[in-house]
């Protein structure tokens, strides 16, 4: 197994993968939070929820094996060469984990708070249960000649699906109400921050190994970055640009007891948004 050739950069590498660790754990918060404050999660789409776990336990699944399995490792480097590191660090484990953990809660949410008339979509069902009974035959498959790396790629491969399809409904929902209410802004914004610091982290340890297998040898890690960072940006463009939050403005006008003006809002009460 190859070790690092510059300190600094060794450091510079954990530092950003701890940033991108805290950055996409703290992401889960606002949501949840905000789900709290209302006792509801309407503006929420919960097709988003139920692929966002199904694509966090794959995550888990990859990361965990690949980390912890000496013979997975050794796969690994049978297949990329044994100059070469573990594509998959302690932060990224702790992620995954925590992942499960806070979309699991959020889909409790769901459960238990007001939902008004939402509910979850059957496509999203169906591919739900098409993904997990694809991973049941290929473990099976794998079973045989223990081939873990190729099963493992396998819910890497799952795992870059669902962050291709998860976000879909949530942006067709905030463009068919022409509003990002309900959906917290602050879980885009940190994970904007995660997603760019994850793909800075893999920067760094490919130059200090002067090779690109780190890349393409995770490529779900590299998809999952860039396809994060992508909706991230449409997202921040729905909320800030497209749709925008109705801004209270100051009444002229003083109230029927003769009070002072008040601050009111154009129409509906501010929305709320974490």
């Amino acid at each position: 197994m190859a070790s690092w050739n510059s300190f600094p950069l060794e450091i510079t590498y954990e530092t950003f993968g701890w940033i991108a660790f805290f950055s996409w754990s703290i992401s889960f918060y606002p949501q949840v939070i905000l789900n709290f404050r209302r006792k509801s999660v309407v503006g929420l789409n919960f097709d988003f929820v139920l692929l966002n776990l199904t694509k966090h336990s794959s995550y888990l699944i990859y990361n965990a094996s690949l980390y912890f399995s000496s013979a997975i490792q050794e796969q690994y480097f049978d297949k990329y060469g044994y100059g070469e590191m573990i594509p998959v660090a302690a932060n990224d484990v702790a992620f995954s984990i925590h992942a499960v953990l806070l979309t699991a809660i959020t889909l409790f949410q769901i459960v238990i708070y007001d939902h008004g008339n939402q509910k979850v979509s059957k496509i999203s069902v169906a591919i739900v249960c098409a993904v997990w009974i694809v991973a049941a035959i290929c473990f099976f498959i794998a079973l045989p000649k223990h081939s873990w790396l190729w099963l493992i790629s396998i819910f890497n491969s799952i795992q870059v699906f669902m962050t291709v399809i998860k976000y879909i409904p949530q942006a067709v929902m905030n463009f068919m109400r022409k509003s990002t209410d309900g959906f917290s802004i602050g879980n885009i914004l940190l994970d904007f921050l995660g997603g760019v610091t994850n793909y800075a982290q893999m920067a760094v340890q490919s130059i200090d190994q002067n090779s690109w297998v780190n890349f393409y040898g995770n490529i779900g890690k590299t998809l999952l970055s860039l396809v994060s960072v992508f909706f991230d940006l449409l997202f921040m463009c729905q909320h800030f640009i497209l749709y925008p939050a109705k801004k209270a403005h100051i009444s002229l006008k003083p109230n029927k007891a003769g009070a002072e003006p008040l601050i009111k809002s154009a129409d509906d009460p501010p929305s709320e948004n974490v």
